[in-house]
């Protein structure tokens, strides 16, 4: 991938926005949610931005950009009207190790701003690399009607209760456990009964192992849909070659990853409640069927 996402922490950041008109705004709008630290610069500033500066968010100095200015911030965004002005700068702020941003102009971006779906903690980023962001806005309207906004209060209560499970439960395979029930009972709601369904899902820790087989070399375009969530909620994934790449993106990435074990052993990581996933020929998943008729076969557009 040409561009690697991430989540950067905004406390003290310090972003320099140059320009003040329609494209500056609508990224200062985005800006204004982080706890950045922002200055922004141009001689001529629209009503939006002064109503953020009268407001104290952000620091406006009235005039044309300097040299000088591209020295002491994170990151500098260029969304003047001048092109070769923003290409200028954007040389300059490169020369001096500082991450850039040239609206409308990729090519000239040392990184991107996605296409952002905002639920508080929860913030979901789509991006095209630059190449078709009205496509982009298209996967974020969907994302906006899928995502209630309950989530955004849930999350922060989900947070405020992280320390007390860690103190509760010390394995990390029971916290997950923990949370998938959690989750399974509340959902996306945020009520008066998140509370109660909080303090009920310590009470039954227990869990049943899961054994998914795959066979070599089945594509993972044609997996079946419901797949997907198994894949994610694996602990140890055995196989003795390894998993193609496209198989590999559907995985849970901190599942461990080991060879295939005797029969026994994979009898003991089932009673022991662990879900695993084990891929091999079509002979051996044959056996496997058969020494353990309630493992899931995964088979194109078929569990």
């Amino acid at each position: 991938m040409q561009y690697f996402p991430l989540f950067v922490d905004t406390q003290g950041l310090r972003v320099l926005l140059v320009g003040a008109g329609e494209v500056a705004t609508r990224k200062l709008d985005l800006l204004s949610r982080t706890d950045a630290i922002i200055h922004v610069i141009a001689p001529d500033v629209a009503n939006d931005i002064e109503a953020y500066h009268a407001k104290g968010r952000i620091t406006l100095s009235r005039r044309a950009v300097t040299d000088a200015d591209i020295a002491n911030v994170d990151i500098v965004y260029l969304a003047t009207a001048n092109e070769q002005l923003n290409m200028d700068f954007a040389d300059l702020a490169n020369e001096r190790g500082i991450w850039v941003n040239v609206v409308d102009n990729p090519s000239y971006c040392r990184f991107i701003t996605p296409s952002i779906v905002d639920r508080g903690r929860l913030v979901v980023a789509i991006s095209t690399a630059g190449a078709a962001p009205v496509f982009a806005r298209t996967i974020r309207s969907r994302l906006e009607t899928m995502l209630p906004t309950s989530l955004a209060p849930l999350f922060d209560f989900v947070a405020s209760k992280r320390e007390e499970v860690q103190q509760t439960l010390a394995d990390g395979k029971d916290r997950r456990l923990f949370w998938e029930r959690f989750f399974n009972s509340n959902q996306d709601k945020f009520d008066n009964l998140t509370e109660q369904r909080y303090a009920d899902a310590f009470q039954e820790m227990s869990r049943q192992g899961e054994i998914l087989l795959l066979t070599e070399h089945t594509p993972a375009n044609l997996l079946p849909i419901a797949a997907m969530p198994l894949l994610q909620k694996l602990d140890v994934i055995f196989s003795d070659e390894a998993v193609d790449s496209d198989t590999n993106e559907l995985l849970r990435r901190d599942a461990n990853r080991t060879s295939i074990p005797k029969l026994s052993e994979i009898a003991d990581h089932y009673e022991q409640g662990e879900r695993m996933l084990i891929v091999a020929s079509p002979d051996k998943v044959a056996q496997l069927i058969a020494y353990f008729p309630m493992a899931k076969h995964l088979r194109p557009g078929a569990l």
